[in-house]
């Protein structure tokens, strides 16, 4: 029994955030169904299952949603949902009549979690854009870069995943918290240029203060501190080091074969160009591998960048079970963990099911069953 056992959470396809949250919920044990839209009764392409991670962890199923048994089907699901969510631009849902209004009308219990890329509202609220666009105005992508150099993409960690799916998640959990009380649903309103702001919460507090330059490269989180930036090695491979707190400092010179005392001061900022060349200097002086082995045994906040095909093998995710093989394809495991729960079970391989089989699951009776199918091409007994 996972977490969100017993959860029923009815997903509307979309790209990005709302997978990515699906995967989440998913993994803690919620019944998460999603909606592929159909035309004809064919599902949106992609390609083979086992390669969509973040489709992971749930039953996919073809609706049309142009047609009212479509619209009937989907609003049967609801009634019996925990809660929805959806990735459309503002007013796709209401048009096609699976809105917020029609799921509350069919479920006043259920909670509505709307995910959008600049909000429900405001100048830039039906504009197209990406993850890249998201974090350029909330002032993320500006901070990330290295200094005198172009600003850095994150991939899309920070606008598709961190503003975006985590703050769903967050918002879902909460509002079904208060549904299990009170009853009522409600809409969970998540944009990802607000949850990126929010991510960005400890720069402008430090801006604010006077503490955090408003230039790439010359701040405490983003490479401009010596102490805590990437250095390549001997081998043309890197390490990166975090050392900030002064034992940490202290093991890193250390390990490094340094004498502090030969050192310029690290409070002064302009000796940091200087301080940089050091360590820079000593790095190259070895291979990557090297550097790990030196530094295993030191609280001093240095580690390898490991590359995509590296990061499995390594043997803290060995041992955690970091990651799983399923179906020949090596993905993360299932995050958070809670006691007695599996993470490869959790993260099982996405799966392409009946809408039959999925509304008598559901609770549906013959009837209504046979009434939605009798509009969906494809569907056994349709």
């Amino acid at each position: 029994m996972r977490p969100l056992s017993g959860i029923r959470i009815v997903e509307i396809a979309a790209m990005g955030p709302v997978p990515w949250c699906g995967m989440v919920l998913a993994g803690m044990g919620a019944e998460v169904i999603r909606i592929d839209r159909a035309e004809a009764g064919t599902s949106r392409a992609r390609r083979a299952p086992k390669f969509e991670v973040t489709d992971r962890g749930r039953r996919s199923i073809a609706v049309d949603l142009k047609s009212p048994h479509g619209v009937k089907a989907v609003l049967t699901l609801v009634s019996r949902a925990d809660a929805v969510m959806e990735g459309m631009r503002p007013g796709v849902v209401e048009r096609l009549g699976i809105g917020p209004r029609e799921c509350l009308r069919a479920n006043p219990g259920i909670v509505f979690g709307r995910m959008t890329g600049w909000g429900q509202d405001g100048p830039l609220a039906l504009r197209a854009g990406h993850d890249i666009n998201y974090i350029a105005l909330s002032g993320a992508l500006h901070a990330i870069g290295a200094k005198g150099g172009p600003p850095l993409p994150p991939l899309n960690l920070v606008g598709d995943y961190g503003g975006g799916g985590a703050f769903l998640a967050a918002g879902l959990l909460a509002a079904l918290l208060k549904a299990k009380t009170t009853k009522q649903g409600q809409v969970v309103d998540v944009a990802m240029i607000d949850g990126v702001a929010n991510l960005m919460a400890l720069p402008f507090g430090r801006f604010a203060a006077g503490e955090w330059r408003d230039t790439r490269g010359e701040n405490l989180l983003d490479g401009g501190m010596p102490w805590y930036a990437v250095y390549e090695t001997a081998d043309g491979r890197y390490v990166a080091v975090g050392a900030i707190e002064e034992p940490f400092y202290q093991a890193f010179v250390q390990g490094l074969g340094i004498d502090a005392s030969s050192l310029p001061d690290r409070s002064d900022r302009e000796r940091w160009p200087a301080l940089r060349s050091c360590f820079a200097q000593a790095f190259r002086t070895r291979s990557r591998d090297d550097w790990e082995r030196v530094f295993e045994s030191k609280d001093a906040c240095v580690t390898p960048v490991l590359s995509l095909s590296e990061v499995p093998h390594h043997p803290h995710h060995r041992a955690r079970g970091t990651f799983v093989e399923i179906d020949g394809v090596v993905q993360p495991a299932a995050a958070p963990r809670f006691p007695d729960t599996d993470g490869s079970a959790s993260a099982a391989q996405p799966r392409d099911g009946s809408l039959r089989a999925v509304l008598d699951r559901w609770g549906c009776s013959a009837a209504e069953i046979e009434t939605i199918l009798a509009g969906q091409p494809g569907e056994d007994g349709a």
